[in-house]
């Protein structure tokens, strides 16, 4: 006798867009009157006009105590007040990473970013959309790029001079803002200006869209890896451009993915590994204080403040860190075992990069070539200079790279007897 799979419940938590004039779908406003508890922001409930018996639960503070209590909650019809689209830089995601995403159902009104792109007849899909909400306004930093449209959420009036500051800042002052508060509500207003005069005061409720014009004196960087050398703060000690970019093609960041940056200096390899793809993370090992402080500068400058530094050195500071998806091996690399350690801890798929300027260096990649495979090239680059009143060619000094890489169904197994030449181990 054979029993036939259960049906599986209907969420009984759901998440409703409302717009600022409290306008709700008809089918929020069925869920709001079937719900024993509604949660959401103080405005919202405020706003929110459709008629519901339900208790009203204001988010709490410390936000995170509201996943337990959603959690007790469970089986019983509970609404969350979210403005617009929640699942577009909204609390949809949040949630769905506490709770089984079988038991919400969101429905969404039209986002900030639909409504402002409406009202500016900008055609979304060829805009930037970004969230400066809680986040560092230099977030913005790395987007700085002329003809760029750009739509942003804000954290509060305080956000837009700050954007016309950087704006300013950084050579694009000539660019056009334009605030646009309380979109779709009864107090609904825009204004526009140059950032570098603007003066407006802006809603506590506010989106920025930006038309990105950049003066002669703007420093405009492509997000490809690569950078100029001048585009960091550094004590000479850094991966130099035409390296780095060979060193950023052989990492290969993917979107969301980690990488370890061991000996990251002033941060250049971690930094352009975050611009490059979406989503990326970076944590840079470091134990040297005056590097991190130039590490973090730069990150804030190109527009990555989620780079993460930490004061530690390897192998011995990656015992509580989060699996890779590829590791940068730019210091430290003598350091006995670091090889092995880090290559013990590649995710599946995972690629790893070191680079050897000392005979030292060179030893342990040749040691490492033999023992695990991979690829070990040598790069030399010669840069054009002054020679007297002429010009000739002045060499850098020669980089050894050893580049690995993990199949995609596969994990690091040591070689038995690491003493041995023999290729790397698989193991699936």
């Amino acid at each position: 006798m054979t029993s036939t799979p259960s049906a599986p419940s209907a969420p009984w938590l759901t998440l409703i867009g409302i717009g600022e004039d409290g306008s709700v779908s008809a089918a929020g406003r069925e869920a709001l009157a079937r719900a024993h508890v509604v949660y959401g922001g103080a405005r919202h409930l405020a706003l929110c006009d459709a008629p519901t018996s339900a208790e009203r639960r204001v988010w709490p503070s410390p936000f995170a105590g509201v996943y337990d209590a959603l959690a007790a909650l469970k089986g019983t019809p509970v609404a969350i007040l979210a403005t617009g689209d929640p699942q577009w830089y909204g609390i949809g995601s949040a949630l769905a990473a506490h709770l089984d995403p079988a038991d919400m159902l969101v429905l969404p009104s039209p986002s900030a970013f639909q409504l402002a792109a409406a009202r500016l007849h900008w055609p979304l899909q060829e805009v930037t959309c970004l969230s400066l909400h809680g986040r560092p306004v230099e977030m913005l930093n790395g987007f700085l790029q002329p003809g760029r449209r750009i739509l942003t959420l804000t954290s509060n009036g305080d956000t837009p001079a700050q954007v016309a500051h950087i704006l300013t800042q950084t050579g694009f002052g000539a660019s056009r803002l334009t605030v646009l508060n309380h979109m779709g509500g009864a107090e609904e207003r825009i204004g526009s200006g140059l950032a570098e005069s603007w003066d407006q005061p802006s809603a506590e409720f506010n989106t920025v869209a930006l038309e990105l014009i950049a003066q002669g004196d703007a420093a405009v960087f492509a997000r490809v890896p690569g950078l100029p050398d001048t585009a960091f703060r550094h004590d000479g000690k850094m991966t130099k451009r035409e390296v780095r970019a060979v060193t950023l093609a052989a990492l290969a960041p993917l979107p969301g993915d980690l990488l370890w940056d061991v000996g990251s200096g002033c941060g250049s390899i971690a930094i352009e590994w975050m611009r490059a793809g979406d989503s990326t993370r970076a944590i840079g090992l470091d134990p040297h204080a005056e590097r991190r402080l130039m590490a973090r500068e730069n990150a804030l400058a190109l527009g990555v403040p989620g780079l993460d530094l930490r004061d530690t050195a390897a192998p011995e500071g990656l015992q509580d860190l989060p699996d890779p998806d590829a590791i940068f091996i730019g210091g430290g690399l003598t350091a006995p075992g670091i090889v092995e350690a880090c290559l013990a801890r590649l995710k599946p798929g995972g690629r790893l990069v070191a680079n050897a300027v000392t005979l030292e260096g060179e030893a342990v990649l040749l040691g490492a070539h033999e023992r695990h495979g991979g690829e070990l090239i040598r790069l030399s680059v010669q840069r054009a200079d002054k020679v007297g009143g002429l010009t000739g060619w002045r060499p850098m000094m020669p980089v050894t790279q050893w580049q690995f890489s993990l199949p995609r169904g596969g994990h690091f197994s040591p070689p038995r007897g690491a003493q041995h030449s023999q290729p790397h181990e698989v193991s699936a």
